[in-house]
């Protein structure tokens, strides 16, 4: 039963919310797409290209914090406002930028207008649509999955075309923004759930840290860690196999948005506790098996099975949280997406990255390396940076390999994977460069897969908490969502 005004459009509201979610996971699916080209035009480490790849995540949470809890105050149509102001400027920022910092800003910016719109529309979702919050959740949530397809589909025919300059790539997300601030900017919004039962901040903040929901957020934690770590990771860490990584990923997230479309299929059978817990199991032989994907059948064969065991994990934890604490409302939404994508951002993506770095350094055949290092010393000597900027470069990146090394002939961590992308994007010597790509893509491969493995543990731990929520339910008579005019919530 739908309880808005008659001058609400839900059909279009929702549409526009499904658009706006393809402008955030387009984003998502880009900044995945240029990680290897940005590693190596600007010559950055895996640990760096995590800290970007992390702030177009962690951002979401910085601004999931700051307006979640006002979004009652606010109102829904002012923060899309906002997220379409960000989602503009960070593109151009990003697109603009001729260093770290300003890729930073730049991806740190799009993470801004990326958590404004889950700020925005997932209590519009669920007030749109209160008597099927869970259901409605994961088909607005089918355009996450289902933008980071079109989005890598796109990227991947730009580069098919010859048009694979990253700018172009980025430009991408300015289709879906566009689009969206046109369908929603003058529309009527209803009021959130919140506001309609009358549910004051206090009593939002109070059901927002029961133990229920400190649980939730700990566990939103692992499953958005599971589902977005390694996503964000898994075109470089391919394509530096010789797999067409970017496939792979837009495989994983059409596989995800059918499924999320089919979602009421999965809650009505199992329940929301019960698919969490089947998700979970099997999320941990999906990602198992993608550590070891060497090939590309093994590649799409375990991100077929990581697919279908992650698809459920974000939107059935918000719909969870709306149906069992639906006094927390707003705020609880936002708590649980900011808890989610600050751990993502902050931890778990620059910590595979530094994962990558250590593992694959010890990948480096040391012989072939110091050869490699040493006969690129020679050819960029005396390469003035005025005329030669890129040979001048990887000439001062491999001296500071060479003399950075062990006595005993061990090379420097990170540093040896910089000289070697160095060499590789100085458009030098095709030998040198060949040789310096057979060495570093195995290293890189190798080393981002081995940080796959680094997951598992913290989801298998989500197979026992969701069972006993199962369970706890099945011996309580089964699975309730909860009335917000009910009283306290949390049990």
């Amino acid at each position: 039963m739908n309880t808005t005004s008659s001058a609400v459009r839900p059909r279009r509201l929702f549409l526009a919310s499904c658009v706006s979610l393809i402008a955030t996971s387009v984003t998502f699916a880009v900044v995945g797409a240029i990680m290897l080209t940005l590693k190596s035009e600007f010559t950055l480490t895996n640990y760096e290209v995590g800290l970007i790849g992390g702030a177009a995540i962690w951002g979401f949470a910085v601004s999931q914090l700051l307006f979640a809890p006002f979004c009652d105050t606010l109102g829904m149509r002012f923060l899309l406002r906002l997220a379409f102001a960000c989602h503009l400027l960070g593109a151009i920022l990003l697109m603009s930028a001729g260093g770290f910092l300003q890729l930073f800003l730049g991806a740190l910016t799009l993470a801004l207008g990326n958590g404004l719109v889950e700020a925005a529309c997932n209590p519009l979702v669920a007030a749109l649509y209160p008597d099927e919050k869970t259901v409605k959740l994961n088909q607005f949530h089918v355009w996450f999955p289902g933008g980071i397809v079109i989005g890598s589909v796109l990227a991947f025919a730009l580069d098919s075309a010859g048009l694979g300059a990253w700018q172009f790539k980025v430009g991408l997300i300015l289709i879906p923004t566009l689009i969206y601030g046109h369908l929603m900017l003058r529309e009527e919004f209803p009021p959130t759930e919140g506001v309609s039962a009358g549910v004051s901040m206090g009593s939002m903040f109070h059901a927002s840290f029961t133990p229920l929901m400190i649980l939730m957020l700990f566990c939103m934690a692992i499953t958005a860690s599971t589902e977005l770590g390694p996503n964000r990771w898994v075109p470089p860490v391919l394509e530096a196999g010789g797999i067409h990584g970017i496939l792979v990923l837009a495989w994983i997230n059409g596989l995800m948005a059918v499924l999320r479309y089919k979602a009421g299929f999965a809650v009505e059978r199992l329940s929301p506790p019960g698919v969490l817990a089947a998700s979970a199991a099997i999320s941990v032989v999906g990602l198992l098996w993608l550590s070891y994907a060497e090939t590309t059948t093994m590649a799409f064969a375990s991100a077929t099975v990581f697919a279908v065991g992650v698809c459920y994990f974000w939107p059935t934890m918000l719909g969870f949280v709306s149906e069992r604490i639906p006094r927390s409302g707003a705020l609880g939404l936002g708590l649980m997406g900011a808890t989610g994508m600050a751990v993502v951002g902050l931890w778990t993506t620059p910590w595979m990255g530094g994962i990558a770095d250590r593992v694959g350094h010890e990948r480096l055949p040391v012989v072939e390396t110091r050869a490699l290092l040493s006969d690129a010393a020679a050819a960029f000597a005396g390469f003035d940076e005025s005329a030669a900027p890129d040979l001048a470069a990887a000439g001062e990146a491999v001296g500071a390999a060479l003399t950075e090394a062990g006595p005993d002939g061990t090379l420097p961590e990170s540093i040896t994977a910089n000289a070697l992308r160095a060499i590789i994007n100085s458009g030098g010597d095709e030998a040198l460069v060949e040789r310096a790509t057979a060495l570093l893509g195995p290293a890189d491969n190798y080393g981002g897969r081995v940080s796959f493995r680094y997951i598992v543990p913290f989801t298998a731990a989500l197979i026992l908490i969701f069972g006993l929520l199962y369970a706890r339910d099945r011996r309580a008579g089964g699975y309730r969502a909860v009335k917000i005019g009910r009283g306290p919530e949390g049990g």
